[in-house]
């Protein structure tokens, strides 16, 4: 058994923002707010933020002659400039981390053209990846044009499952939840919606309040009800300012009254039968409290993380530490704590009227790194009443700079967590082992295919009524190799065997079988085989 170690990467803190390798600081990093408004401005084409181009020119006399001596070696070096460039969130260069499409060097030798394609479309720093990969490509001698194009990976799950065919082109599903009603969550969670639009993602809203849906008094669009597609029968959602977004309130319904199974029912239908078409962040505002809503939601939804929002009172403490415990055995991430309604300027002073603490209490006791604080502020206030989102209505002020700030945050926890899913699990064929990195953890083991495939405990494995076990050692041979792996949200990964068997197996289970492999005894055999 061969356990590897690398270097501690923290599952929620992210590494140093530095981009070069080269040994000077690099130059200030600009905020997120002034890097969306430089850029974008409010709500651009999605076309346009995704794919941008950008030309450097040398002259002639400026450059040295060239020192390549065919197109292969130029594009060697361009790829070598180009790895200098580090992907902060990743930690890696981002040659290695794949972001480098199309790469084209003119006959002459002095022309380059590549695509950069980033994780998504709303990258707090993609104007800084753009520089400097004019930069360094330019820096080669025998440059004298360089053409960069920007884009963005084509929006998709890692969830390996069959999803619903309403969310299967939806990138990340962010929860704002609270667990507890009054605080703020639907103004956070529409907010938060528009930043990302205004970071040039495509954005959806889903509106999960049933008996008292928020929507409808927070957002001004044209169309007020939810039509239906009459050929793929699909709910079509309305749209405000460039997000899509789907409440029970635009059901012409109202609010409803009706029992929890049918709520969930209805969840369900207004969820999955939604033509959301491409999202990149789809961002559901959760009912209070941690009942059937939210388990059909965690169930049906493959959630990317959920953002916590509470306020400086103890009681608010209180509800919304369950709902992070029900997101942590949901293996859910928390990525951010908004606390709202914090404090207010007067006098040149500035006053706690609730107290403090709350929202630092939930970081510390649960391990949540990101906490932003937003003020009692009437304009905030105000804009949940007029139907224009306070970020839009200002999107210079302080509290859309707070907002730009979470959704920077969101975007990058979001692209770690993704990035961590994806490779979590992989199969080695040089050394025909299982390589498993479990996303919070530090540590790397490796696992023999057969040895997980015969410790599989589903029911066609176990018989689940005797826990008889149908598979027997024999059965499976020992050099047995997965076909397939692939993410099952954050908690597991489905396995295809040769045989044509599909096997889930969780990350928790893994962990028990390698510490069974390490130091195998009636205990562990009996904790692995009752998991």
């Amino acid at each position: 058994m061969q356990t590897l170690r690398p270097a501690p990467a923290s599952f929620l803190v992210p590494p140093a923002p530095q981009l070069l390798r080269t040994a000077p600081p690099p130059a200030p990093r600009a905020n997120a707010a002034a890097l969306a408004a430089a850029s974008h401005g409010w709500f651009p084409s999605p076309h346009r933020a995704c794919r941008r181009r950008r030309r450097v020119t040398r002259s002639a006399s400026s450059g040295a002659s060239a020192t390549v001596a065919s197109v292969d070696d130029a594009k060697k070096d361009v790829l070598i400039a180009l790895s200098q460039i580090i992907d902060p969130d990743f930690g890696t260069d981002i040659v290695s981390c794949g972001f480098i499409k199309d790469l084209e060097v003119s006959e002459a030798l002095e022309e380059v053209s590549f695509r950069l394609e980033l994780t998504t479309p709303a990258c707090p720093i993609k104007d800084e990846f753009e520089q400097k990969a004019n930069e360094v490509v330019a820096a080669l001698p025998w440059v004298k044009k360089v053409d960069v194009t920007m884009s963005a990976q084509p929006a998709q799950p890692v969830y390996g499952g069959e999803l619903p065919e309403g969310l299967q082109k939806i990138s990340n599903i962010i929860a704002v939840s609270s667990c507890k009603g009054g605080v703020g969550k639907s103004t956070v969670a529409v907010n938060l919606a528009y930043t990302l639009a205004g970071m040039g993602a495509r954005v959806g809203i889903f509106d999960a309040d049933v008996f008292g849906p928020s929507l409808p008094t927070m957002v001004s669009p044209e169309n007020r009800l939810l039509v239906m597609n009459p050929e793929s029968k699909y709910i079509l959602p309305t749209e405000y300012l460039g997000v899509k977004m789907v409440s029970f309130g635009f059901a012409g319904q109202g609010r409803a009254i009706m029992r929890g199974p049918m709520v969930s029912g209805v969840i369900n239908q207004l969820l999955t039968t939604t033509d959301w078409g491409e999202l990149d962040y789809l961002v559901i505002d959760m009912p209070p409290g941690t009942g059937d809503i939210h388990l059909t939601l965690c169930q049906v939804a493959p959630l990317t993380a959920a953002v916590i929002v509470t306020t400086p009172q103890k009681l608010a403490f209180i509800d919304v530490a369950k709902g992070v415990r029900m997101f942590s055995k949901l293996k859910v991430p928390c990525v951010a704590v908004v606390e709202n309604m914090c404090y207010f300027d007067a006098d040149g002073k500035r006053y706690y009227p609730f107290g403090q603490g709350s929202g630092t209490q939930v970081v510390q006791q649960f391990g949540i790194p990101h906490l932003f604080d937003l003020p009692i502020r009437p304009t905030l206030s105000a804009s949940g009443d007029t139907g224009i989102p306070e970020v839009v209505a200002d999107p210079q002020g302080d509290v859309a700079n707070t907002f730009q700030n979470l959704g920077a945050c969101v975007v990058q926890q979001c692209a770690k967590i993704r990035q961590q899913v994806s490779t979590a699990v992989s199969y080695d064929r040089s050394i025909k082992a299982i390589r498993v990195k479990v996303p919070d953890s530090d540590e790397e083991f490796l696992l023999h295919p057969a040895t997980v495939r015969r410790n599989d405990r589903s029911a066609q494995s176990v018989d689940e009524w005797t826990g008889e076990q149908k598979v027997q050692y024999s059965d499976i041979p020992d050099d047995i190799e997965p076909e397939e792996i692939r993410p099952m949200g954050n908690y597991a990964v489905s396995i295809t065997w040769p045989d044509g068997f599909s096997q889930i197996a969780p990350y928790d289970q893994l962990e028990m079988l390698e510490r069974l492999v390490e130091a195998p005894s009636p205990a562990a055999a009996s904790a692995v085989a009752s998991s």
